[in-house]
C-alpha cells in the first residue's frame, strides 16, 4: 500500500452482531493518509477492529483531474501560501456525503435521510471544540474531517454544504496554528470515539474525568506504593484507604472543585447552580464562590475581616437577620428589644476594635439576581463573630460575651472537645476557650453554601487564638441549625438558658476542639 491510496482502520470480524446498531462512521480526507495510521493504535484501534467504528482514511489527490494532482492554487487577490481547491474537495465530499453537487438536490435528499451526518473542518478559525462538543458529535452517524493544509479550504466549499443542508462545524483544538488539520482531527476522534458506547473497557471512567458532564477537572488521583519518596497518601489523605466509599466519593468531589476552582477559574463560572448539592454549595463557598438558588452560576464569594467602616451595614445585617433564628414563641417586641440591647453599633464596633473578637463580613463580588431578590456588590450578606475567653490588662473581659456554660467549663479541666483527637497536638488543659457568638445569613444568599464558609472560618479563628474549645449556643428548637453544626463537627455538650428581650429561651450548647479541625486543612 502506497501513502497515496486510501485505507480502512482495523476490521471487525464477520458475523451478525458486528455493528449492533452503535457503529460510528468517521471518514477523515486528507494529503497525507499516513499521518491518521496513530488510529490504528490503542482504544480507539480495538473499537475500529471490533466493529464499533467504521475508520475509514481518504486521500484527497484521488479525486484529482490534472497530471500534477494538484490540490491547491495562489489566492484569489495574492498574499502569500496556497489555498486549498473547491472543485477537488467537492468532488471528494460528494462522494464520502453520498451527495449530488446541485445543493438544492442534495438538501432534498438528506431531508429523508435518518442519520446524522457532520462535516467537521479543522481550522483556528473555528469555534473552539470542547467536551460538550465532543459529547454533542458523540451522537452522530457519520463525521467527515475535511482536512486543509496551507493557508486552508477555500470558503465556499464550507459555505455550500451549508447550504446543501449538511451540518457542518468549523472546530478548532485551541488558539494556535498547524500545518494542518490532521493533528486536530487526531483529537477530535480521539475525543469522541471514547464516549461511545463499548469503547472504553469501564463506561464510568468518562464521568468523573476532567471536563465531563460535571463540568469539573478530575481530582488528583494515587495509586500504589501508598509512600512514595517522602510523599505519604496515607497522611495526606486518609479517606482513600478508609474502604468507606462514600466518603471516598465526597471527598474526592469536593477535591475536583478545588482543583478546579484554582486551575480554571472559568470553568466554575459555567457550573448549573441547580446541578450542584449543599455539600457541593458548601465546598465552593469555602473556596471563595457562592451559588445562590435562582442564580445562573455561581459568583465570587469576599469573606474578609470587618472594618469600623462596616458598622452600620453591620448594625443593619444584624438586625435583619436575628429574627429568623428566634423560636415562634418569642415576640417581635422581645427580639427589638435584643437588638437594640446586645446587637447595637456601640456594641459591634466594640468587637470590631477588639483583637479578642474576630467579626468576619462576607459580600458577592458582583452584582447577583437570586430567587429571594436582587443583591448589590457593595451590600454585606452574612457575618460571624467569635469572642475569646480572655481578659484584657485590667482584668475586663470582651463586651457581649456570653457566661461560660458549665459543660464547656469541665471540657477545659478534664481535656480537648468533643470532634477532637484526643489531645494528641496538645497538652489536655492547655489554651482556652471562645464563643461562637454569631453567624448569620441575609435571606437571599440562603443555601448558596456561604454559612458553611464563614463556619469553617470561625473554626479557622478560634484555633490562631488559641481555643481549646470552640462552642455556640442555639435553640432547643433550631433543627436545621443544629445538623449544620454537626456537620461541621459540633457535638451537643449540654445545655443552657438564654435571656431574649426578657423571654428566657433553652439553648443546646455544642462544642468541637478548634485545633484538631483547623489542622486538618482546606481540602485541595
Amino acid at each position: 500500500m502506497t501513502a497515496s491510496q486510501d485505507w480502512r482502520g482495523p476490521q471487525a470480524p464477520p458475523g451478525p452482531d458486528r455493528n449492533c446498531g452503535q457503529t460510528l462512521r468517521l471518514d477523515v480526507i486528507t494529503i497525507f493518509p499516513g499521518y491518521l495510521r496513530a488510529l490504528d493504535l490503542s482504544l480507539v484501534g480495538k473499537a475500529a477492529g471490533a466493529g464499533l467504528l467504521d475508520l475509514q482514511v481518504h486521500d484527497l489527490r484521488r479525486w484529482t483531474r490534472d497530471r500534477h494532482r494538484s490540490v491547491d492554487d495562489t489566492p484569489l487577490g495574492g498574499g502569500a501560501g496556497m489555498v486549498m481547491k473547491p472543485d477537488v474537495w467537492g468532488e471528494a465530499l460528494d462522494e464520502v456525503l453520498r451527495l449530488p453537487a446541485d445543493a438544492q438536490r442534495a438538501r432534498r435528499e438528506l431531508r429523508d435521510r435518518p442519520e446524522r451526518q457532520v462535516l467537521v473542518i479543522p481550522t483556528p478559525a473555528g469555534e473552539v471544540f470542547t467536551q460538550r462538543t465532543a459529547e454533542d458529535l458523540g451522537g452522530a452517524d457519520q463525521i467527515v474531517f475535511a482536512c486543509g493544509r496551507y493557508e486552508g479550504i477555500d470558503a465556499r466549499v464550507a459555505r455550500h454544504y451549508r447550504e446543501a443542508g449538511v451540518e457542518v462545524r468549523e472546530l478548532s483544538i485551541g488558539d494556535y496554528v498547524l500545518n494542518g488539520g490532521e493533528v486536530a482531527a487526531l483529537v477530535i476522534i480521539e475525543a469522541v470515539a471514547r464516549l461511545r458506547p463499548g469503547v472504553l473497557g469501564n463506561p464510568e471512567s468518562v464521568v468523573e474525568e476532567s471536563h465531563a458532564a460535571t463540568g469539573l477537572l478530575e481530582h488528583e488521583v494515587h495509586t500504589r506504593p501508598v509512600r512514595w519518596r517522602g510523599l505519604d497518601v496515607a497522611r495526606e489523605w486518609p479517606a482513600l484507604l478508609s474502604g468507606d466509599h462514600g466518603l471516598i466519593a465526597r471527598e474526592r468531589r469536593d477535591r475536583a472543585l478545588a482543583r478546579t476552582a484554582r486551575l480554571r477559574p472559568d470553568l466554575v463560572r459555567r457550573l448549573d447552580p441547580s446541578g450542584l448539592d449543599p455539600a457541593d454549595r458548601a465546598a465552593l463557598a469555602r473556596l471563595g464562590w457562592a451559588s445562590p438558588p435562582g442564580a445562573g452560576a455561581p459568583v465570587k464569594l469576599i469573606v474578609r475581616p470587618a472594618l469600623t467602616g462596616d458598622v452600620p451595614a453591620l448594625a443593619e445585617l444584624a438586625a435583619r437577620t436575628f429574627p429568623d433564628a428566634c423560636p415562634p414563641f418569642l415576640s417581635s417586641e422581645s427580639v427589638s428589644r435584643h437588638v437594640e440591647d446586645r446587637l447595637n453599633p456601640q456594641i459591634l464596633l466594640q468587637w470590631v476594635e477588639d483583637p479578642r473578637v474576630a467579626v468576619t463580613v462576607a459580600q458577592l463580588g458582583e452584582e447577583t439576581t437570586t430567587c429571594s431578590g436582587q443583591v448589590r456588590p457593595d451590600e454585606l450578606v452574612g457575618y460571624s463573630v467569635v469572642v475569646a475567653h480572655e481578659e484584657d490588662d485590667s482584668g475586663g473581659l470582651p463586651a457581649g460575651l456570653d457566661p461560660l456554660p458549665p459543660a464547656v467549663a469541665t471540657l477545659l479541666e478534664d481535656g480537648p472537645a468533643p470532634g477532637g483527637d484526643g489531645g494528641a497536638n496538645v497538652e489536655d488543659g492547655a489554651g482556652g476557650a471562645a464563643e461562637l457568638s454569631k453567624l448569620y445569613v441575609d435571606a437571599r444568599v440562603r443555601e448558596s453554601g456561604l454559612a458553611a464558609a464563614l463556619l469553617s472560618n470561625c473554626v479557622r479563628q478560634a484555633a490562631r487564638m488559641g481555643a481549646q474549645v470552640l462552642w455556640l449556643g442555639t435553640h432547643e428548637g433550631n433543627r436545621p441549625a443544629r445538623k449544620a453544626y454537626r456537620r461541621a463537627g459540633f457535638t451537643k455538650v449540654g445545655s443552657r438558658t438564654y435571656d431574649v428581650g426578657g423571654r428566657r429561651c433553652r439553648d443546646v450548647v455544642m462544642a468541637l476542639d478548634p485545633r484538631a479541625h483547623d489542622q486538618a486543612g482546606p481540602q485541595r
